[in-house]
């Protein structure tokens, strides 16, 4: 994971680091400490932007090299645009362009001035912990297996950025405000370390291993072998993983974190954890293969939404659940012609081995619902191309049995900017999922790919409230964004989590 950034806060009358970012409105417009400096400093501030023509637009900066008399070696401006009251996303996105701006060169320290008054929605000590998080969520990088590095790299990693200060008027206020935001960059984090890691070092066994770490955290943990699943009668998770040498795994992560009522009906979050997916022997072509490191992407946001739920002590009651697998051809490989049995006893006529996710997240949605009873269930995969040629990358499709979840998700993806879009769940998909031989086939035509698929799975829904979240487009090698660089998104973490707190940490609104 990318080199710790530690982020403190500090009064507005402290003294700044060696770099200063102030926060300028559209009109040159300054708070009362940047101002402070700005006067300090004989005018720096106006003086560079009138040679420069800067504004002030939202996310533009400006950099002053050496300003006069105020004692550090540069200060940048932060544009914040006309509107003063901006919303968590741009505090976000402000916080990564500050980052940004602060990186352009070396120096181990700096210190953010926000010294903007509240919004509507957020108050001052909100802002300043909102444009931290933007700034840690920017800061991460994956380098771990670069060995031979530049003069650049290995200066950044000797006098590379190690510690923001943000000052800002209630600076132990600001802090307890930053906490579990950063608890959710943190559940961020690791779910872009799981999908940027290669499959010959995260094989299934690894993935499920990796949540063992929540138990530090307070998370109950359970792994289950492939005897055990056997013995569920996942036949259709099973025959993924058949022609791999590596041995599929399911794990079940459990927080208990109601505090009124520790047995209330849990949610329960699903991910699709295919480590590497060839296509089976329905092979893929070769051509990008490589990016199949990250099919696991919907199990890596359902661990890392665990890890922040649990590490910022969510009220609520919280079920993780990941199918491990590795899709490979071999002699031992699933056919396409060949018919399985799903836990649910549902037999399942396999049409193409590179419809595997579905046959993964079939058997666990199952278990889910069958052991924990849950109160609904959203299950994130990256499931199908299809996804993309419909919404891009800048959106997950979202198929919902249920209005209200749908809103719910809907909302607080309006709030993130994990961008979400509601696809149909109609029976015309469903009816061509139907199979000569069997109960169901696994991949329908060619038509209408992503809504043929969410069918198939909803097939394994009971009478839970559900969605389905396609992530094939999001969760790697999505649309980049101003507070994230990396390859593995992370995407679905802070959507999720922003759903639970909004709508079900502290009871239904």
């Amino acid at each position: 994971m990318s080199d710790r950034l530690d982020i403190s806060f500090a009064a507005l009358n402290a003294e700044p680091e060696t770099a200063a970012v102030v926060l300028v409105a559209d009109g040159l417009e300054l708070g009362s400490k940047a101002r402070d400096l700005d006067t300090k400093s004989g005018g720096a501030i106006g003086k560079a932007a009138a040679a420069a023509g800067y504004k002030g637009k939202f996310k533009s900066t400006l950099e002053i090299l050496a300003p006069a008399k105020i004692g550090i070696d540069r200060m940048i401006a932060a544009g914040i645009g006309k509107n003063a009251n901006l919303t968590e996303l741009q505090l976000i996105e402000l916080g990564g362009c500050i980052l940004a701006a602060i990186q352009a060169r070396k120096g181990v320290s700096a210190s953010v001035i926000v010294d903007i008054d509240g919004t509507e929605d957020l108050k001052p000590e909100e802002i300043a912990a909102t444009i931290a998080q933007g700034a840690m969520l920017r800061h991460y990088t994956f380098k771990k297996y670069h060995t031979k590095k530049s003069a650049e790299d290995a200066s950044a990693d000797k006098d590379g950025l190690k510690k923001i200060i943000i000052h800002c008027a209630h600076p132990d206020k600001a802090k307890a405000a930053f906490q579990p935001l950063k608890a959710v960059v943190n559940g961020v984090n690791v779910a872009r370390e799981l999908v940027n890691e290669p499959a010959n070092i995260l094989g299934p066994v690894e993935l499920a291993e990796k949540t063992l770490a929540l138990e530090k955290l307070g998370v109950d943990v359970e792994i289950l072998d492939v005897k055990a699943m056997e013995k569920l009668g996942m036949g259709s998770l099973l025959c993924v993983g058949q022609g791999s040498t590596r041995p599929s795994r399911m794990a079940i992560m459990t927080w208990n974190g109601a505090k009124a009522n520790k047995k209330a009906k849990p949610i329960c979050f699903v991910g699709k954890g295919v480590i590497f997916d060839t296509g089976g022997i329905s092979i893929k072509p070769a051509a990008g293969m490589e990016d199949m490191k990250g099919d696991m992407g919907g199990s890596a946001a359902v661990i890392g939404v665990m890890h922040a739920l649990a590490e910022r002590k969510a009220n609520v009651n919280v079920v993780g659940l990941i199918g491990c697998v590795e899709n490979m051809p071999s002699g031992n490989a699933v056919r396409p012609g060949d018919i399985v049995t799903s836990m649910s006893g549902q037999t399942i006529e396999i049409i193409n081995t590179d419809a595997e996710g579905r046959l993964v997240l079939a058997d666990v949605l199952w278990y889910a619902q069958e052991k924990f009873k849950p109160k609904l269930i959203v299950n994130l995969a990256t499931l199908t191309g299809a996804i993309m040629i419909a919404l891009g990358k800048e959106y997950a499709g979202m198929f919902a049995n249920d209005d209200k979840l749908a809103e719910e998700l809907s909302a607080a993806s309006r709030t993130t900017g994990e961008k979400v879009w509601r696809m149909p769940l109609d029976k015309a998909f469903d009816k061509a999922m139907d199979s000569r031989f069997a109960d169901m086939k696994n991949a329908g035509g060619r038509w209408g790919g992503s809504c043929t698929a969410a069918a198939f799975l909803q097939r394994f829904i009971k009478d839970t409230p559900w969605c389905h979240l396609d992530v094939a487009g999001t969760a790697m090698d999505g649309a980049k964004s101003d507070f994230n660089t990396s390859w593995g998104s992370g995407w679905g973490v802070r959507l999720l989590d922003r759903f639970v707190a909004e709508f079900h940490e502290k009871g239904d609104k």
